[in-house]
Formats: C-alpha cells, sequence, structure tokens
C-alpha cells in the first residue's frame, strides 16, 4: 500500500518528469523520448490517485508498469529512437518483454526482481554501446542520462536498503527527480557544465561516502563483538570523529586514482614549465604542440582578433582563455591576442598547479608571437625594398628608353649625315657637327640628371654634412644677394644610404624655400644624433610670418621622411621659419662617443 508521505513524493517525481518532457517536447529536442517521460509522470499520478480511491490493485499495477515499461522505454528512446540498429532492437524487445511482465504478474516479487534486473542489465548495456559509437551532442545527452539516472537509482537503492521504512521510500523516490531534469540538460543544455567532471566528483563523492559507512559499520561491530554488548555513544562518537578525520584525505586520494583510471596519468606541472621552456621555439605551432603534450591538454590554441591562428588538438567543449596582451609582451601590432586551453576530460577548472604553469608558459609564448611577427615585418620590410628597387629600374628603364634613346638615335643619324656631306658640302657638314654637339650636351647633362637623382654625387666625393656645407654655401635669394647659412653636426658614423639621402634632400629643400618664400638674411642648418634618430633642424630668420601652404616641396620632404618612418615638423615660428625631421637611425647608425 502507497502511504501518504510516498504519494506525495511521488506527485514530486511525476511533476519532475512532465516538466521535463513538456520542455523537451516544446524545444523541439528528443521528442520521443520527452513524450515517454510525460506519459512516465501520467502513468505516476494515475498510480497515485488509484490508491487515493481506494483501488489498490490498480494502482499497484499502473506503479509498476510505469516503473518497469515506461521509464526504461524513456530511456532507450533517448537522445534518438532508432530501432534500424540490431542492438536497439534486441533493448527494446527486452525491456518491452520484461516490463509487461512485471507488471503483469505484480503479485510475484520474485518475477518483479527479476525482471527488474534484467530491464537494468540491458540499460546499462545500451547507454554502453551508445557511449562508444555516439559522438558530439549525442555523446554528452547519453552521458548527462547517465550520470542523472545511475546517481538517482543507485541513491534509490542505497535509501532502501539503508532505512527499509516510509522514510527509505520517500528519500528514494526524492532521488529519482534527478533522471528527469538530467535527461532534458542533456538534450537542451549538454555543455552546460562538463558532465564527465561531474561524473567523476559523484563517483568520488559516492565511493568514499560508502567506504566511510561501511567503515564505521564495521568497526562499530567488531568493537560490539569485543565488548559483548553495543558500544556506547561515547565511543561511536569517537569513532565517527576518527574517521570523519580521514575522509577529505580518502577523496583526494580517490580523485586522483580515478581520474587516473578513467583520463590517464597527469604530468607533474611544476617539471612541464622547464620541459616547455627548454622546447618553446621561434614557431607558434610547434610551441603549442610542446604545450599540449608536455600538460596532456586536449587543445590549445592562439587567437588573435578573435580568428585561430594557430592550434593544435582537437577542439574541445569547455576551455580556458589565458589574454596574451601587452602584460605578456604580446606580438605588436594586435589588438587582441589570447591563448585559448581546452580543458582536459573530467576538469570543471584549470587546477592551481596548471594556471601557474600557464603563467610562466604565456610569456614565452608571447615572445614566439612577437618573433614571428617581426620576422613577418622583415620579409614584408625585404619585399617593400625589392618592389622600390624594381620600380627604380623601371623607371630608369623608361627614362633610357623613352629619352636618351630616341636622342642619341638621333646623334647617329646627324654623324651620318655629316659623314655624307663633309666632301660635297663643308657647310652643311658643319651645321650638323654643331648640332651634334649640342644634342651631345643635353644627352650628358641628361645622364648626369639621372644619376644626381638617384644619389647626389657631392654625398660620395665629400660626405654628408661636407655636401650640405658644399650646397649652402651657393644659396642666393631671388635678387641675387648670398644668404649666410652655419652649418653644425654631432660627430656620428655614416647613415645607412637610403637615410643619408634623404637627409640631403631634405635640407637642400628646406633651404630653396628659405631662399624663394622667406626673405632671410641668414639660416642655420643643425645636425643632432639622438635616441630615436638623426635630428634635422633647418631655421632661418625671415621674420614671423602666417601659416605655410603645403606646396610640392613640403609634400617632398613629408613623403622623403615617411618613407624611412620618420617624421617632419614644417612651420612658422617668432624668429622664422623652422623645418625639423627625425629619421630612424637605421642599423649602421652609430654615435661616435
Amino acid at each position: 500500500m502507497i502511504t501518504g508521505p510516498v504519494t506525495m513524493a511521488m506527485v514530486m517525481l511525476a511533476v519532475s518528469l512532465i516538466g521535463s518532457g513538456t520542455a523537451m517536447l516544446r524545444l523541439g529536442r528528443a521528442r520521443v523520448a520527452g513524450g515517454v517521460l510525460v506519459l512516465t509522470g501520467a502513468g505516476l499520478l494515475v498510480a497515485c490517485v488509484l490508491e487515493s480511491t481506494g483501488l489498490a490493485e490498480g494502482a499497484r499495477i499502473a506503479l509498476f508498469a510505469t516503473a518497469l515499461l515506461l521509464a526504461p522505454l524513456a530511456v532507450v528512446a533517448y537522445p534518438r529512437f532508432d530501432v534500424r540498429s540490431p542492438v536497439e532492437f534486441v533493448v527494446l524487445i527486452v525491456v518491452i518483454a520484461a516490463g509487461a511482465m512485471g507488471a503483469l504478474v505484480a503479485v510475484r516479487t520474485s518475477v518483479q526482481q527479476a525482471m527488474v534486473l534484467i530491464i537494468l542489465l540491458a540499460l546499462i548495456g545500451l547507454v554502453w554501446w551508445r557511449l562508444e559509437h555516439a559522438v558530439g551532442p549525442d555523446r554528452w545527452a547519453l552521458s548527462w542520462c547517465a550520470l542523472g539516472a545511475g546517481s538517482g537509482v543507485l541513491g534509490a537503492g542505497v535509501a532502501s536498503f539503508a532505512a527499509p521504512n516510509v522514510s527509505g521510500a520517500v528519500l528514494a523516490v526524492v532521488l529519482l527527480c534527478l533522471v528527469g531534469p538530467a535527461m532534458y540538460v542533456g538534450a537542451v543544455h549538454p555543455d552546460l557544465v562538463d558532465v564527465r567532471g561531474v561524473a567523476v566528483h559523484v563517483v568520488v563523492a559516492v565511493t568514499a561516502s560508502v567506504g566511510y559507512v561501511a567503515a564505521f559499520v564495521g568497526l562499530a561491530a567488531f568493537l560490539e563483538l569485543l565488548a559483548g554488548g553495543q558500544p556506547s555513544v561515547g565511543v561511536l562518537g569517537i569513532i565517527g570523529a576518527g574517521l570523519a578525520a580521514t575522509f577529505q584525505p580518502a577523496r583526494q586520494l580517490l580523485r586522483g586514482v580515478i581520474d587516473e583510471l578513467l583520463f590517464g596519468s597527469r604530468p607533474d606541472p611544476l617539471g612541464v614549465a622547464g620541459e616547455v621552456a627548454d622546447q618553446v621555439g621561434d614557431d607558434p605551432l610547434r610551441a603549442l604542440h610542446v604545450i599540449r603534450h608536455a600538460m596532456v591538454l586536449p587543445y590549445v590554441a592562439v587567437r588573435m582578433n578573435g580568428a585561430v591562428v594557430a592550434e593544435s588538438g582537437t577542439e574541445v567543449m569547455h576551455t580556458r582563455v589565458l589574454a596574451l596582451g601587452t602584460a605578456h609582451a604580446a606580438q605588436a601590432g594586435s589588438t587582441h591576442s589570447e591563448l585559448v586551453v581546452g580543458l582536459r576530460p573530467g576538469d570543471l577548472g584549470m587546477s592551481p598547479a596548471d594556471e601557474q604553469v600557464l603563467h610562466l608558459v604565456v610569456p614565452l609564448l608571447a615572445q614566439t608571437l612577437r618573433a614571428r611577427g617581426l620576422a613577418a615585418d622583415l620579409q614584408s620590410s625585404r619585399e617593400q625594398t625589392i618592389t622600390g628597387i624594381e620600380e627604380e629600374r623601371r623607371r630608369l628603364r623608361r627614362d633610357l628608353h623613352d629619352g636618351m634613346g630616341p636622342r642619341l638615335s638621333g646623334i647617329a643619324f646627324i654623324a651620318d649625315a655629316a659623314l655624307n656631306s663633309v666632301r660635297t658640302d663643308p657647310t652643311a657638314a658643319e651645321g650638323h657637327l654643331r648640332f651634334l654637339r649640342t644634342e651631345t650636351v643635353g644627352v650628358i647633362e641628361d645622364i648626369r640628371d639621372l644619376v644626381y637623382a638617384m644619389r647626389p654625387p657631392a654625398l660620395d666625393e665629400l660626405g654628408l654634412v661636407p655636401a650640405i656645407r658644399q650646397h649652402a654655401s651657393t644659396l642666393r635669394s631671388p635678387d641675387g644677394a648670398g644668404i649666410e647659412v652655419s652649418v653644425w653636426a654631432d660627430a656620428c658614423a655614416p647613415l645607412t644610404a637610403a637615410a643619408e639621402v634623404a637627409a640631403y634632400r631634405i635640407v637642400v629643400e628646406a633651404l630653396a624655400n628659405v631662399a624663394r618664400h622667406s626673405g632671410a638674411s641668414a639660416a642655420s642648418v643643425r645636425l643632432t644624433w639622438a635616441v630615436e634618430g638623426v635630428v634635422i633642424e633647418v631655421r632661418d630668420n625671415g621674420g614671423p610670418g602666417s601659416t605655410w601652404t603645403s606646396g610640392i616641396g613640403l609634400a617632398s620632404m613629408r613623403e622623403r621622411a615617411a618613407e624611412l618612418g620618420g617624421t617632419l615638423l614644417a612651420r612658422p615660428d617668432s624668429s622664422g621659419g623652422v623645418v625639423i625631421a627625425t629619421l630612424p637611425r637605421g642599423p649602421s647608425v652609430m654615435i661616435d662617443p
């Protein structure tokens, strides 16, 4: 007979099953199993109603039909109902036959117990087989189902054994309320938490608790045999306190044993840091492989701006993200970079030791990424250099082909004409020779302009500062008056060829602007070698003026500075005009002490 407290517990179980099944049906997940869960809950409510109306035999049949037939069918149909598989078809037939027989012979306890055992073994085998063959969300759903059903059934069995009375039955039915929500979570939110980690914690807790109870009961029974009577409450309290002191160490030991049995051995985290530090090189992919294998991680990846740039292993559902930001000297130029670490099976989070290892590894990986970025920048710089060289060659080819080529061909024709007329018409030959000389001089000037455009000869003949002084000595204002120019420079080793040409061109253009536009009678040029590079400063005494209008000269100076990664500032001030350019040192710049 079903008592009042048990009826209330059954109503709770029915509500749990109906609510979980209805939610699964509404969301379109595991619909067959959800429908069977609703029928199971309804069957429990029918049994409770029949019992309350005095129809005990009908209530018994409804209860056993629900418990032995509908409830197992919900597990068989979860998460997908597919009878095309021979294994699932056989299990379905076994569950239906055993459940029907157990419900029909409800008065025979031995038959019911046998049918319950057959159904449990069939369901355990089915879930095990499905876990071995399922992938993706189905595997996670089955894990949740196994955890909920296993915990509920095991807890109910322990409660019935420990308290074979009404309180034990109530506790057993309440524990079965875990089954419906677990199946709902597995079908709708399988990635809520790592179910494998929850399973490990449950197994550890149950094993430790059972061991604790067994040890307590065993010691109490042993003392009862020795003393010839039941131990006193004080003795039992001392035994419980002593065993309680060993409960937490036993849990830790069991966690390590079960963790290793289920998921393999874990390395010593303190030794991992040294191993990773020795093997991490300049290849981020190799670095990730080293980190993953050394720490026995399922997945490691580096993301930049949300995109995966390197990864190792198979992506898992639960991960931990560590920033590779400025605090770890991350790759220059990346706005947001991070290390994604997949959690091991059975872990709900990173252990403190693993956290410490990762915080030691992250700076090494950040340096690897930075080295990779610098290598990419160097390659890009080389490509730009080669492109610039090829463009310059193309320009020279065009100038030679389109400019001097036709003029030289004309010179050859004029020479032929002079040769043909030198005997018959000396006057015409003389005219041809004069024109020939004029064209030759023009070609020589064009060649000189081409050479000068590539690199001023004065730089090779005199050096940067003397070449500037030589040019400054020829500076004249529009009315022909000379302009006094003082040139001062620190003592230093030569600049790179590109920086030297840029510095010379900027100074020449700045002095040309002084001569054309400022009306100054004096100017100064100062070259200073600072930490950021060579600083070029050109000033004149032309007096305060209005804001300068950017023209070809200013644009040219800015472009020359920008090509080398430098800066240029040009503006009027209280005493005249000032142009300040900063050019990077370049690899060959050395300060002369």
